[in-house]
């Protein structure tokens, strides 16, 4: 499966795409403002029209999208045109869900295999064990600093904009299916790092407990003789190759995947959800907005990271765990970017995969908000050190979060039973909590991204200056 030589086969002369460009975003401003102006109790602008201009844009971008032949436009694209089928056919977005189903399974198959293969062949062929326990204590001690800082962002944030103050709760509390778990204990989250059965780690996608199985294996690897090493690595090596390579075939499908998953979100919660509880879904995100501003960009610069580089190199898998709010679906792909901007395969299969459990910026910083925001719903004032001791356990619960969708819901709720909180405003965030896991989500994965660029750096191993490779082509 050759790669492509450009990134923009675009099939049209210069001429052409600098007057279709301008006709394109014509149509989208007039769809957007049409859509704005059907709002309201007496709509200025017919739905039906609307409709029909929103149509119009998507496909003029179709054709730009098509003629572009690029992975990442076409993921972008089939977002818009999954939130107007969510829109104009929610009965049908509903049934949509398998499709993104279907790409969350097969990227899972690909994870344990990935993470194993990366790791054996990093470590043992490498047979550098005190770069290993180098790694190990920068990433941990990098992980810290920032899911702590993101965690008293949130707790800023909340407490500035009172996003749960005078919410009136319904008598008797809300319906879920989420089982409310019981809180655990530091020697069971501890615990819980270590894997009995292998089988069951990669079955429960524990990645954590594959991480650190990888790792024992790989040390004890390292320790062989060169006549029983050099088969596994071999072995090994090859399972990693055929990984990437099967990552590539799946890839294909995510436009698919991601249009999918996003009709599915608008056609179950409409558009409409965005202005119920805007108050706490501003909070998020400028939360967020300001998190990556305050503390991965001042990072960044520190580690001379090329930003515009790093930007394009994880738009593609970004975009994957926006719209899947899963960061498993885009952990292969986030493994490509980083090495096509220049850091140790090695370095990247440790870093990335023991983020995933140790350095959840975006869901760290969304637990924090949301606990409080819980006390304020229920009319319960916290005192400054009550929130300090809820955010110092939330600084251990939040490191055995899974990257999968809705995981921090389950820490969320076991916090709030290990500190008498009511559980019944929980339910009332999970109507947009489809929307707040996707912004948490995509920081997740771009803090650890930064990571294993500040690991490399630190290992002084990180060449930024390294030519990229050829993006995937559609």
């Amino acid at each position: 499966m050759e790669q492509p030589t450009s990134t923009d086969n675009t099939m049209l002369p210069d001429g052409q795409r600098n007057w279709l460009r301008p006709i394109n975003w014509g149509l989208l401003f007039l769809a957007a403002l049409a859509t704005l102006l059907t709002f309201g109790s007496v709509p200025l602008v017919p739905p039906l029209l609307a409709t029909v201009l929103r149509w119009v844009s998507l496909t003029g971008l179709a054709i730009a999208a098509y003629r572009r032949k690029s992975l990442t436009t076409w993921i972008l694209f089939s977002m818009l045109i999954g939130a107007e089928i969510g829109h104009d056919f929610p009965a049908f977005a509903l049934h949509l869900k398998v499709v993104s189903k279907i790409f969350l399974r097969l990227i899972k198959t690909i994870i344990a295999p990935l993470i194993f293969g990366t790791l054996v062949v990093g470590i043992a062929g490498h047979a550098n064990l005190k770069q290993v326990g180098r790694m190990g204590w920068k990433a941990i001690l990098y992980f810290e600093v920032v899911t702590t800082i993101a965690l008293f962002i949130g707790l800023a944030a909340i407490n500035i904009s009172k996003a749960g103050v005078g919410i009136n709760l319904p008598p008797g509390g809300g319906e879920s299916d989420i089982e409310v778990p019981q809180p655990q204990t530091w020697e069971e989250t501890i615990l819980h790092i270590f894997p009995e059965n292998i089988a069951r780690a990669i079955f429960e996608g524990q990645i954590l407990q594959i991480v650190v199985f990888s790792i024992i294996f790989a040390i004890g690897l390292a320790l062989v003789q060169e006549q029983f090493r050099k088969p596994m690595l071999t072995w090994t090596e090859a399972l990693t190759e055929v990984m990437f390579k099967f990552t590539n075939i799946v890839m294909y499908f995510a436009p698919f995947a991601v249009g999918a998953a996003i009709a599915y979100t608008v056609g179950h919660m409409g558009f409409g959800i965005l202005v119920n509880l805007f108050k706490l879904l501003a909070t998020l995100y400028v939360a967020l907005i300001v998190f990556v501003l305050g503390v991965f960009l001042p990072v960044a610069l520190i580690i001379k990271l090329p930003i515009r580089r790093f930007i394009n190199a994880i738009a593609e898998p970004v975009t994957i765990a926006f719209a899947t709010t899963s960061s498993e679906a885009a952990l292969p792909q986030a493994m490509r970017a980083m090495e096509k901007i220049g850091i140790p395969r090695h370095i990247v299969a440790f870093v990335l995969p023991a983020g995933y459990s140790f350095n959840l910026d975006g869901s760290t910083l969304y637990l924090s908000l949301a606990t409080i925001f819980v006390a304020q719903a229920a009319g319960i004032e916290l005192s400054w050190g009550q929130q300090l001791l809820i955010v110092f356990t939330l600084m251990l619960t939040s490191k055995g979060m899974a990257g999968v969708p809705r995981a921090s819901l389950v820490i969320l709720m076991a916090t709030a039973v290990s500190f008498g909180l009511p559980v019944e405003p929980i339910f009332i965030i999970l109507g947009i909590d489809e929307l707040m896991d996707m912004a948490r989500t995509s920081v997740n994965l771009v803090g650890n991204c930064l990571a294993s660029a500040v690991v490399g750096k630190w290992e002084g191993e990180a060449d930024f200056t390294a030519p990229p490779e050829p993006e995937l082509s559609v």
